[in-house]
């Protein structure tokens, strides 16, 4: 199994998260996004999309986008700790956590948004970080917030066991305090949060920690 990754990528720091919990072994190809590897060709014949992560498994299958690769993990090696419940009522709540802050907080905040606020709308840095960046993690975090207080979490987002929940929330606070957001006005994600870093499997995939950081 082969991960094309990136050590300050939100979707990327997810997949590493995903396969530490799932403890699979693979190796890595770096795509470095400030040297623009993601558009070279041999990588766009990978992902046609240009974005990290692309997961390759052991007969060739190529996957793109986190989630669906966490779910294809839970599919096809169903041995390890399950990341989706098995109930679909929890199956549900876990998606849409995920998709709170994989499809409504992460896209409006990423590396291209950002740079295109630059360079095309000539949005100072410190403009984007304070009215745009700030604005729509408090949006998003506020959301989550309720969504996680809702009953249904427990250690981690939902339940005692980590999921593709808590896989999600963890590199969007992790970036979220990188850009100097207060998050405390959202205690139950601060303390899954919290939880979840604790445990090697998270922890050791922090974008610091990667042999590509810089």
């Amino acid at each position: 199994m082969k991960l094309y990754d990136y050590w300050r990528s939100s979707a990327a720091f997810r997949m590493r998260i995903a396969l530490n919990l799932k403890d699979l072994e693979y190796e890595r190809e770096f795509i470095h996004l400030r040297r623009k590897d993601h558009i070279s060709d041999a990588y766009l014949a990978v992902n046609p999309q240009g974005l990290v992560p692309a997961l390759v498994d052991d007969d060739g299958t190529v996957l793109t986008q986190s989630m669906a690769m966490i779910e294809y993990l839970d599919e096809t090696r169903p041995d390890g700790p399950r990341l989706i419940p098995m109930d679909a009522k929890g199956r549900a709540r876990v998606r849409a956590i995920s998709q709170a802050i994989a499809c409504e907080i992460h896209p409006l905040n990423n590396l291209r948004v950002l740079r295109v606020l630059g360079s095309e709308f000539d949005i100072p840095e410190e403009d984007r970080n304070e009215r745009w960046y700030k604005y729509w993690i408090a949006e998003g975090m506020q959301g989550l917030e309720g969504l996680l207080a809702d009953g249904g979490s427990g250690l981690y987002a939902h339940g005692d066991t980590p999921t593709m929940a808590d896989i999600c929330l963890v590199p969007q606070v992790f970036n979220a305090e990188r850009f100097g957001c207060d998050l405390s006005a959202y205690p139950t994600v601060l303390r899954v949060n919290a939880n979840c870093i604790a445990e090697t499997e998270f922890s050791s995939a922090f974008p610091d920690l990667q042999p590509d950081a810089e």
